[in-house]
């Protein structure tokens, strides 16, 4: 099991590896070594890791960057992107491939906070 996502969480939280260390009781060094694979939390601090990132433990615990892109109904895990400085994502090839998304397109942005972002291909709508 690698936990390659503890870093990238902990860094959009904000939070060092000692506020990490800290609010767990374990030392700085136990957080480096899992951040490395180097070695791996128990039970009790995945999941005070899962609250504290308020992530579930499977998105803790996965590796979001290398699952392979499935088709489940229709449903697709491309991967991971980030959010640049000014708000912009670069969609992974994949998903530009499927949704036929080119240079130029329009998107539509919906949100729910409990749910995520959706992001919809404009002519979608306008073609049903």
């Amino acid at each position: 099991m690698d936990f390659n996502n503890l870093k990238l969480y902990r860094k959009q939280n904000g939070f060092t590896q000692e506020q990490v260390a800290e609010r767990l009781g374990v030392s700085r060094q136990a957080v480096a070594k899992w951040e490395r694979g180097e070695s791996l939390p128990d039970i009790d601090n995945i999941i005070a890791l899962a609250d504290m990132y308020e992530v579930t433990i499977d998105s803790l615990v996965r590796d979001l960057t290398s699952l392979p892109e499935k088709e489940h109904g229709k449903k697709y895990m491309f991967g991971v992107t980030r959010v640049d400085e000014k708000g912009k994502i670069t969609l992974p090839k994949k998903c530009r491939e499927v949704f036929k998304l080119k240079t130029g397109d329009s998107v539509l942005v919906l949100g729910d906070e409990d749910r995520g972002i959706a992001v919809i291909k404009i002519s979608e709508i306008f073609d049903r």
